[in-house]
């Protein structure tokens, strides 16, 4: 397989601007071989560079995310490839994997990082053998775009997947079939199973967060709230709340444990943007549950912090749409992938 080379623009400044702190410029100078960085800026982590840009992709951007173990990362997006990334060192690109024949919209990682499972714009779901980079299944029974794919924190190989055909189906990824569907009136644009996989929560352009009873093929509840279509949908670590992304211009966070009151939206943030591309921006919980983070239209990655609902990070850099951003599991790392067929890695506090 050809290697992919990771070239780092000449001469560009990238900031970094923490809140309330002084700003700080990092010097990125581009050579074939190495990023050289002069900075004042204490180092957190232990990527090879404050901020690192991964190159190679041909298209849009949709999805990145990072391994549960946290020394790789996997993107994939309109070029319809699976790339998996060294998180560490030159960010080397280490395998492409191939096999849908429509933009990929969504990827997640298996609990314990063995499978990684994926949908597109092809009508089908898949599930690929991370070590070896083989599709080990092909799941068809969508009749349109598959926009979100899930797995199961625990239990057997379950997977959610949410669709243009107004359906989500729940998959054994053992089995070649759905073992059950839920019809929806609209669109389906997020989807994910609450922490016992015994309900599954959606979001679509009716903008309403529904909860459905797996045993009974039922909404158990309805959330409203959001005044536009839901694009992103994250599960807190700990189970306890949900964040959700909207085109109303506000991440929202719900409480969805039992017994909860009927008010379930205890956090409402705002500052980042959709626009008329109506890209479905994606959003993600810090493992801590502190902090959470969405891409936006306006070409920044947003970073919330949890308690004072306040912005505590506005990331330049980009030059297009960041569709999808993720926060490392045990480092501060932020990653964000982009419109511009470019993902970037950056340090933040502790």
């Amino acid at each position: 397989m050809a290697e992919i080379e990771i070239k780092r623009k000449a001469d560009e400044t990238l900031s970094v601007v923490p809140s309330k702190r002084t700003r700080h410029e990092i010097s990125v100078v581009g050579t074939r071989e190495k990023a050289v960085v002069t900075s004042a800026v204490p180092r957190t982590s232990n990527l090879y560079a404050p901020i690192m840009l991964l190159e190679g992709h041909q298209g849009e951007i949709f999805t990145a995310k990072f391994h549960p173990e946290g020394k790789h990362l996997a993107s994939a997006g309109f070029d319809r490839q699976i790339f998996v990334w060294n998180v560490y060192g030159q960010c080397e690109n280490v395998m492409v994997m191939k096999g849908h024949t429509g933009a990929i919209m969504e990827l997640c990682f298996s609990t314990d990082g063995s499978h990684l499972y994926t949908c597109a714009t092809d009508n089908t779901v898949a599930v690929w053998d991370v070590p070896t980079g083989i599709r080990i299944k092909k799941l068809k029974g969508h009749a349109n775009f598959v926009n979100f794919v899930s797995g199961a924190r625990r239990g057997p190989e379950l997977l959610v997947s949410a669709s243009d055909d107004n359906t989500i189906k729940l998959w054994d990824a053992r089995k070649r079939n759905p073992i059950a569907s839920f019809d929806s009136k609209y669109p389906v644009t997020s989807v994910l199973f609450n922490d016992t996989a015994e309900k599954i929560i959606s979001g679509g352009i009716d903008n309403v967060v529904k909860v459905w009873d797996i045993r009974t093929n039922s909404i158990s509840y309805k959330i409203k709230g959001h005044t536009d279509t839901i694009t992103g949908l994250a599960l807190s670590y700990d189970g306890s709340y949900l964040l959700s992304n909207s085109m109303d211009n506000t991440l929202r966070i719900f409480d969805v444990r039992p017994f909860a009151p009927s008010e379930r939206c205890v956090k409402l943030m705002s500052g980042h943007q959709h626009n008329f591309e109506k890209n479905l921006l994606r959003c993600a919980w810090s493992h801590d549950g502190s902090k959470v983070t969405a891409g936006s239209a306006d070409r920044y990655v947003y970073a919330w912090d949890t308690t004072s609902r306040r912005v505590a990070y506005k990331l330049p850099g980009h030059h297009g749409s960041v569709n999808a951003s993720d926060f490392h599991p045990k480092e501060p790392i932020l990653l964000s992938a982009s419109s511009d067929k470019t993902i970037y890695l950056g340090e933040i506090d502790h």
